[in-house]
């Protein structure tokens, strides 16, 4: 081997094995290092937003309030400026698997999606690559998502009852010690459920949209295309996952009954039926505005810096 890689010093060769196996290996990678990157960065900046996001989804479901600016005054009264970050490592360790597994997964599918002398993927391919990218990805990412619902969901129980998460890693490890591997896994159905329709919202339509925008003139890969689609996919998927998104977290921070020892609610569907039936379907879009705050410039974020992670790996060389 180490002859094979001497051939990284030796100008002469044309042929440099151990080169051609790195840039394989990145080339596989890089993908997924890229949504990676792009998730992590949208995530710190919605981070405060999210954690307002969950509290009021919560507090619908409870009785408590629904109020984005009273849950945000409360927040900071009994957390202090922190407290809008409690979770973000489980945040960022959620990006890097799952954002960077999307992102990644959906480049790659369409892709091989795509047919010689094709020019743009008609729409029921865009559909599948992002429905299959985004189911794929959430199942790897929920040990995280979970944690971080815990977490933040955990200082709205009373005193006796709290979990006292010190951090991502403690979380995992208690929800696995507690409640089994297969815990880590409490709710992958609607959460696999919720990321297809936000990657089908957002990946889908953000295609779709840059096709749209071509066609009327605007200049291919220009900013005023990347942000103009972005903002129209961002709509779409606040709107197609946010049901998904509400009843996900309605089951993941579900507790047993201190008596009975029974879960509240059978399974996601069950949940659903059960939203629904207190509060009629609207019941499953509580908190849009606030979502949406959430959700659209997170997937902007998200989409945008993915063409400029790209852009500079293009610059590099690489």
């Amino acid at each position: 081997s180490s002859l094979l890689c001497s051939s990284l010093q030796t100008p002469h060769l044309a042929f440099h094995p151990c080169r051609v196996i790195k840039m394989e290996v990145w080339g596989a990678a890089k993908p997924f290092v890229t949504g990676s990157l792009s998730g992590m960065l949208a995530t710190c900046c919605i981070q405060p937003v999210d954690m307002i996001k969950v509290r009021v989804q919560i507090g619908g479901a409870e009785g408590g309030s629904t109020n984005p600016f009273t849950v945000a005054a409360n927040i900071a009264k009994n957390d202090g400026l922190g407290g809008f970050y409690k979770g973000l490592g489980a945040g960022l360790t959620r990006q890097v698997v799952y954002t960077g597994a999307r992102l990644g997964l959906y480049d790659i599918f369409t892709e091989k999606a795509k047919t010689p002398g094709e020019k743009s993927l008609p729409f029921w391919k865009v559909t599948a690559c992002a429905l299959s990218a985004g189911g794929i990805a959430a199942v790897m990412g929920n040990p995280a998502d979970l944690a971080l619902i815990r977490m933040q969901a955990d200082t709205l129980l009373p005193a006796a009852e709290r979990r006292n998460y010190t951090g991502v890693g403690h979380a995992l490890s208690s929800i696995a010690k507690t409640e089994g591997a297969g815990g880590l896994f409490k709710g992958s159905m609607p959460t696999a459920t919720r990321a297809m329709a936000l990657n089908f919202g957002m990946l889908g339509f953000n295609t779709l949209a840059k096709d749209w925008l071509a066609q009327a003139g605007v200049e291919k890969g220009s900013t005023v295309q990347t942000f103009g689609a972005s903002a129209i996919a961002g709509f779409f998927a606040s709107f197609f996952s946010l049901p998904f998104d509400y009843v996900k977290t309605q089951v993941q921070k579900a507790k047993p009954d201190p008596v009975t020892g029974e879960m509240p609610f059978k399974g996601p569907i069950d949940c659903a039926m059960k939203q629904i039936k207190q509060g009629g379907i609207t019941r499953l879009w509580t908190g849009f505005p606030t979502y949406y705050v959430r959700i659209a410039p997170h997937a902007m974020i998200t989409l945008i810096a993915q063409d400029q992670v790209k852009k500079l790996w293009k610059s590099m060389g690489v």
